[in-house]
């Protein structure tokens, strides 16, 4: 898919939302390996998102506060090692602070049995390596208008 088709269709969900979708890309833990989050904020942002960056080693209580803070509508957080373990202590601490309408997605080396665990825990997608460029910005996207276009009809 052309990189075009990728701004477009956040082109659309920009004018849907009235803004252009606010995504975090973190790691939290231990793992350093940050090549890929990079990668995939890059994706992201020329595709016409808002991409907050975080460095690695980030803990749970401040992604939290980060995320609250920048009003964002997604967080994607990269692991390479061990780290998505921690994920489902991240979707608590979204819930505790009321923002259990953020969008969850994992990227990285997550073997199958644990993808369960996150699904579980409230994840929204698990993208492996090697996960196409467009798969992951519509597949965010639509992530994203799904959770949005729910909330209007909820305040509505």
């Amino acid at each position: 898919m052309e990189a075009a088709h990728l701004v477009d269709t956040v082109e659309k969900l920009s004018r849907r939302m009235g803004r252009r979708p606010k995504v975090m890309v973190t790691k939290i833990g231990l793992d350093g390996h940050d090549r890929g989050s990079r990668l995939v904020a890059g994706f992201l942002r020329d595709a016409g998102m808002e991409v907050i960056y975080t460095a690695p080693w980030q803990e749970i209580s401040h992604v939290v506060n980060q995320a609250l803070e920048e009003d964002v509508d997604a967080i994607g957080v990269s692991s390479l090692a061990t780290d998505h373990l921690l994920v489902p202590k991240l979707m608590t601490a979204l819930r505790d602070a009321d923002m259990a309408d953020v969008v969850v997605v994992v990227g990285g080396i997550v073997p199958d049995e644990d993808v369960v665990m996150l699904k579980n825990a409230g994840v929204s997608e698990v993208y492996h390596p090697g996960t196409s460029r467009e798969d992951i910005v519509t597949g965010l996207s639509g992530l994203i208008a799904e959770t949005r276009m729910a909330d209007e009809g909820a305040q509505r």
